[in-house]
């Protein structure tokens, strides 16, 4: 049984806190079906700070199904990405264990899009892989070949954070399972997260990632190699967050 008061309480202040002329925008940017409440994301994490601060969530069960119920009862995005901030929130840092695997596929499967997908990725499945590599490499793995899409961007993104902890024989397996040639290989959102994850662990081994883009050249995209080795050129380098 999810929290009551602090769902609504979270419900009641994005809507509260709503500017229609920003919602608008926001919708059309992220190509939303679901509407936009307006509110900024520093926002949205502030409110969810407050309402777990006159609420904490009091075992594992109840936050999961606080997040749950946040992200699949949404009416407007900004209390999908509530769910996240709850989701990550340091009331949950006793629960980073493998089991948030499952709550993480659900949220990309039903989320389908960059900007729920990649914070997931990066917030909720990269601390799991880094604490409990022994079970979360083979749903990473597993992940990286799936008949979908946003899964497989999760695998790729998993280790973003990761720098010297990174699981270099991991990321290649993740990066191989999806150049040209692959299943979703020719998708943007693919091939940008390739590139993504290997200008950032070039920041860490650049040596490494030369000679990977070198020893799979025929199946590299120019994105993605555009993309990984744009700092190594000197080029002007751009937003990692940004998809268009």
């Amino acid at each position: 049984m999810h929290d009551v008061a602090l769902v609504h309480e979270v419900r009641v202040a994005l809507a509260r806190a709503a500017d229609p002329q920003r919602a608008a925008g926001q919708q059309a940017y992220m190509r939303s079906a679901m509407p936009f409440h307006g509110v900024r994301s520093p926002e949205v994490d502030r409110i969810v700070r407050t309402a777990v601060r006159s609420h904490p969530p009091t075992d594992r069960r109840t936050w999961e199904a606080s997040v749950r119920e946040l992200w699949d009862a949404a009416t407007h995005r900004e209390q999908r990405y509530a769910a996240l901030a709850l989701a990550e929130h340091r009331c949950a840092a006793a629960w980073p264990d493998p089991g948030g695997l499952e709550l993480a596929r659900h949220l990309v499967l039903t989320g389908a899009w960059w900007d729920l997908v990649d914070r997931t990725a990066t917030r909720l499945v990269g601390p799991v892989l880094l604490s409990h590599r022994a079970v979360a490499t083979p749903v990473i793995d597993a992940w990286s070949v799936a008949d979908d899409l946003w899964l497989r961007r999760t695998a790729i993104l998993s280790q973003l954070k990761h720098r010297a902890a990174t699981d270099q024989d991991l990321l290649e397996r993740v990066v191989a399972a999806n150049l040209e040639g692959s299943r979703f290989g020719s998708e943007f959102f693919v091939r940008k997260a390739l590139g993504w994850a290997l200008r950032e662990h070039a920041r860490t081994d650049p040596a490494w990632v030369l000679d990977l883009l070198e020893r799979h050249a025929a199946r590299v995209s120019p994105l993605t190699r555009r993309e990984a080795t744009r700092h190594l050129g000197g080029e002007r380098e751009g937003s990692p967050g940004r998809h268009t």
